[in-house]
């Protein structure tokens, strides 16, 4: 059950932040497996044509909505960046009915089946404007003109959770879920009272070791490489070298502390091994 993941008043609890020119983060707390606090966060973005795109979105608080009404209130998409993050699609969908709704293979048949199942409320079986494949994922107009006209797209279909990673050139902002964290989840509990904040038992501060981008990385590169990418690890690569070749400095994820002017360089130390070809890893 979704309610037992997140917050149960999340609008005391969200922080709101500019981290570039029409681009908004909703960051908010979140235990994995009801243990593990890594944190969730949305992403909203005003496109060039004033459209607003919202990515893994999180709870649509009364501050939530003030901030798309501040930036024009034109919700055009809602894209679930993986088969994870799409716990609030239904609500956001109900809130402005005219968005289209986006996410990768596998996911309108997990969420059909969800709500066949009828056991978690948030969860429905809205349809899918966009359904992103290893077939189709080289048209990002097929999601709209207007979202290719600002966004590059990656499918990294090799990922367990079938991750869509966007690059939002105007503002050279890469936008993405599970592809790389940045633990521990500082801003997304920095709003939760001190001693209402779970306390990481043994287990989960050995993931947020092997989650977090600090020194060399060792244990996200080992991570990523042993655990990850091993399913295909040659189309993993092709990914990851295709997205390190997009110009962006800021990179915003799902879960731990959004990367700002140091992205690129963060990014390309952790995929260090996917990026060097043979050879490279340690």
């Amino acid at each position: 059950m979704s309610s037992k993941l997140i917050p149960p008043r999340p609008d005391e609890v969200m922080v709101i932040r500019d981290v570039a020119p029409n681009v908004v983060t909703f960051s908010v707390p979140f235990l994995r497996f009801g243990r593990f606090p890594i944190g969730g966060r949305g992403t909203l973005v005003r496109l060039t044509s004033g459209a607003l795109a919202v990515f893994s979105p999180v709870a649509l608080t009364d501050a939530a909505r003030a901030k798309v009404a501040e930036l024009g209130g034109d919700v055009r998409y809602l894209v679930a960046t993986d088969i994870e993050h799409h716990i609030f699609l239904s609500e956001w969908a109900a809130a402005y009915p005219g968005a289209k709704l986006v996410g990768p293979e596998g996911l309108p048949e997990k969420r059909r089946k969800a709500a066949a199942k009828g056991n978690d409320a948030k969860i429905g079986a809205e349809p899918f404007a966009a359904v992103i494949t290893k077939e189709n994922c080289k048209d990002v107009s097929r999601i709209g003109e207007d979202f290719a006209a600002d966004f590059d797209m990656e499918y990294v279909h090799a990922h367990p959770n079938r991750e869509l990673v966007f690059l939002y050139r105007p503002g050279r902002v890469l936008i993405e879920a599970d592809l790389m964290f940045n633990l521990p989840a500082a801003e997304q509990y920095s709003r939760v009272p001190a001693a209402q904040r779970p306390r990481p038992g043994l287990l989960a501060r050995l993931f947020e070791g092997l989650q977090s981008t600090e020194g060399e990385a060792l244990a996200m590169k080992r991570f990523l490489w042993h655990a990850v990418s091993r399913a295909d690890r040659a189309a993993f690569n092709e990914s990851v070298r295709r997205i390190a070749a997009w110009d962006f400095d800021t990179v915003v994820p799902c879960h731990g502390e959004t990367l700002v002017g140091d992205g690129k360089a963060v990014f390309q130390k952790v995929f260090a091994w996917h990026l060097g070809g043979k050879g490279a890893r340690r």
